[in-house]
């Protein structure tokens, strides 16, 4: 790989940030995400987040932020991802695969909590099935999508989507931005 492959990447992302930026309802989302996220807060719910691979480690990454710190020191934020392996394996090797989130969904997630569903194709099924135990529970649903939305984009309550690429590293960049803008929103606002 040459030094022109390496700064084609860099310039693909700058080119995909560009055009999430041009469009200014994005920004307006993730304020309607986070004031979802704040509201359920306040009124003693909980922000639990799920994906998978790359998707999972940001749905990780939001809720030790939220339970950790971002950028100011201040009380715990509740938040929750789905990662725990006996979790996931004990209910992959039970129900299947695509139930790993929907079950944890369904036995911690209360009327008025959010749910953060990560999904680079929108097309995930385990995602999907936890979207739909989060819907029965009444709860909200943010979906973080790329590409087309997937099946996704018409299931969720707020469908924030990544401008289109052919690849789901692109996609994933701009998900952890908007992550962390959340985080910061919330951090600020509660």
């Amino acid at each position: 790989m040459s030094t022109k492959q390496i700064a084609s990447h860099f310039l693909e992302a700058q080119s995909v940030l560009a055009q999430f930026i041009e469009d200014e309802s994005n920004f307006e989302k993730i304020k309607r995400a986070g004031d979802a996220m704040i509201l359920s807060i306040k009124e003693g719910g909980k922000v639990i987040s799920c994906g998978n691979g790359g998707s999972m480690s940001d749905a990780m990454h939001f809720a030790e932020e939220m339970t950790g710190r971002f950028r100011e020191n201040r009380g715990p934020i509740p938040a929750v991802a789905i990662s725990d392996p006996a979790h996931i394996t004990c209910i992959a090797n039970d129900y299947g695969y695509d139930y790993i989130f929907s079950r944890y969904v369904e036995s911690i997630g209360r009327p008025g909590d959010v749910l953060l569903a990560i999904s680079t194709s929108g097309n995930s099924q385990n995602v999907i099935n936890a979207v739909l135990a989060a819907k029965a529970n009444k709860m909200f649903v943010v979906g973080l999508t790329g590409k087309s939305g997937g099946k996704m984009a018409d299931m969720v309550d707020l469908e924030i989507r990544t401008p289109m690429s052919a690849w789901a590293d692109r996609v994933q960049e701009i998900h952890i931005k908007i992550i962390h803008s959340l985080i910061h929103y919330i951090e600020s606002n509660t």
